[in-house]
């Protein structure tokens, strides 16, 4: 049986696009029917769909290849599970053409080196965002979520409420929300 490369690639946000990563890993070998995917999911959730596939794909011999460790993993528990895993089927890891052999003691330093820096970059991320907020709140650019409908909408639909013509599911349905939304503006 011969071995095959297998390429992950990850985005946080649904936002994001993945063309960067794709062809960076089609120029690192991987062909574009063994890329698997994961959009608008985190590197902190070890629950991806594509991950569980790449990680199921992979045999004996293959070579995981991924463009950057934080798109396989950002916590240090999470990577380690995962290199686990990949020593225990004999899989390579590829990070960005660099190949690390879990199975040997120099490949796990790297792997281990280089999931800290992963999740310590996740971690000031995670502080810049905290540090940041207060700031944007008092600027008035941190408004939370907006409500469906304006002042007036909300107005309109007390007043067919409060003259008993419509009950709040019909109200629901016109205005295309949910009965909860109703019951919160009555």
């Amino acid at each position: 049986m011969s071995a095959h490369i297998v390429g992950y690639a990850r985005v946080s946000t649904n936002d994001q696009d993945l063309t960067a990563q794709r062809n960076q890993l089609a120029v690192l070998g991987v062909p574009a029917d063994r890329i698997y995917t994961d959009h608008g999911l985190t590197g902190t959730n070890r629950d991806r769909p594509s991950l569980r596939q790449t990680l199921a794909a992979v045999r004996d011999g293959d070579t995981l290849v991924v463009t950057k460790l934080d798109r396989l993993a950002r916590s240090l528990p999470d990577a380690r599970d995962i290199i686990e895993e990949l020593t225990k089927k004999n899989v390579k890891l590829s990070i960005g053409g660099s190949i690390h052999d879990p199975a040997y003691p120099v490949g796990r330093l790297l792997f281990n080196v280089l999931a800290m820096v992963a999740e310590f970059e996740s971690d000031l991320i995670r502080a810049r965002t905290c540090e940041g907020m207060p700031v944007a709140k008092a600027k008035g650019r941190l408004r939370g979520k907006q409500p469906k409908l304006s002042k007036s909408q909300e107005a309109y639909r007390v007043s067919l409420y409060e003259g008993g013509q419509h009950t709040t599911a019909e109200i629901a349905e016109l205005f295309k929300v949910a009965r909860s939304t109703v019951y919160r503006i009555v």
